[in-house]
């Protein structure tokens, strides 16, 4: 890093938000330490333009006693091997193979190697994933903002992952910006959603024991999936009990769980980055309502639904209510977006309304 002085943000420039008595050039870093002249809360939003300029963002922190702006080169390249990033995905693979074995009822015992028989599920569920994921990259790099490569989440479970996320590293420089990047993931998973499904869907139906896994769980088809099979002429639940539909086909019903659960406007899903693109700070009362909503879903199933999915709603309801209190992306200018950016952000909420189940997944029994 050069030290020469247009390249960083002189202290005097920073003298109506930040009184500076202390710079520090380090490795990689420069420290403001100092007092805010302006709220805690809006030191940060007032002063992140000045250093974005210069290639920089900034945060502010409180340490041994001293308030100091630290600011941090920006890069939205990818700088070397991302390791972690590569065993997650890795990990994620092969939870997927066991979880796709379970659905294709492939006996391991003895014959391990059988899981790669798997691979059609986990090529679906993957790529439904990564290709959302990669949407917001794709638009983040495309609005100079620093954000990491995907991170896959294994997990044991039915479907062998948690999902997938992405972390901004960046101050968001505009609402045109945080709309683009929230509407992306959403949008390319649906287009992977329709096609994986439509794939899955003319697929052979598989034949399976009494005792597969994919006679003990019930899933809930959105009215997305019901369209395509239809528009297909392909059924989704054959009379013959021994048979089962493709569980590729699941692929299709992760995309369409996915970008419904991502839609929801509250915290840091991309709902809530749509939203405020959309409507900005009233967003701060809409995502109140989100978890009423998602409680009122797991009462009527009390009362009239599935008591099964009772259970699912409220979890989702709770975390809905952490992540309201979380808070969501800030971008730096406030101007609202244009008005194709609106018609595209009202069709993707209908969009994902199509993605919506009472009932998702359910255990038999």
């Amino acid at each position: 890093m050069s030290d020469r002085p247009e390249e960083y943000p002189r202290p005097e420039a920073l003298s109506h938000t930040f009184y500076v008595y202390e710079v520090d050039r380090g490795d990689g870093e420069i420290r403001y330490y100092g007092e805010p002249l302006t709220p805690k809360a809006s030191v940060v939003d007032r002063v992140a333009p000045l250093f974005r300029d210069r290639g920089y963002r900034v945060t502010l922190r409180y340490e041994t006693g001293e308030h100091v702006l630290v600011a941090q080169k920006r890069s939205v390249g990818v700088d070397g091997i991302p390791w972690v990033n590569v065993a997650l995905f890795a990990a994620t693979i092969l939870t997927t193979l066991v979880a796709g074995a379970q659905w294709y009822d492939i006996p391991l015992t003895g014959n391990p190697i059988a899981i790669a028989g798997a691979w059609p599920f986990t090529v679906a569920v993957l790529g439904v994933l990564g290709v959302h994921e990669f949407g917001h990259y794709a638009l983040s790099r495309r609005h100079d903002v620093q954000a990491t490569l995907p991170y896959f989440i294994p997990l044991p479970n039915v479907l062998g992952t948690l999902g997938a996320v992405i972390r901004m590293k960046d101050h968001l420089p505009s609402r045109t910006a945080l709309f683009d990047i929230g509407v992306a993931g959403p949008l390319a998973g649906l287009v992977a959603t329709v096609a994986v499904t439509a794939v899955g869907v003319s697929l052979p139906p598989i034949e399976v024991g009494s005792d597969a896994l994919i006679r003990q769980v019930e899933l809930g088809y959105p009215p997305l999936i019901q369209a395509i099979a239809f528009a297909l002429g392909e059924p989704l639940v054959y009379e013959d009990p021994s048979l089962m539909v493709n569980p590729v086909v699941l692929g299709g019903w992760v995309g369409a769980f996915v970008t419904f659960l991502n839609l929801l406007p509250v915290g840091q899903l991309d709902g809530a980055h749509v939203a405020r693109a959309l409507i900005g700070d009233r967003l701060d009362r809409l995502q109140m309502a989100v978890p009423a909503v998602l409680f009122s879903i797991a009462g009527w199933h009390l009362v009239v639904g599935d008591s099964r999915a009772i259970t699912l709603w409220i979890v989702w309801g709770v975390l809905a209510l952490v992540l309201s209190r979380v808070g969501g992306a800030r971008p730096i200018d406030q101007s609202g977006v244009d008005r194709t950016r609106k018609a595209i952000g009202v069709l993707t909420l209908v969009a994902g309304l199509l993605c919506f189940t009472p009932a998702p997944i359910v255990f038999a029994g």
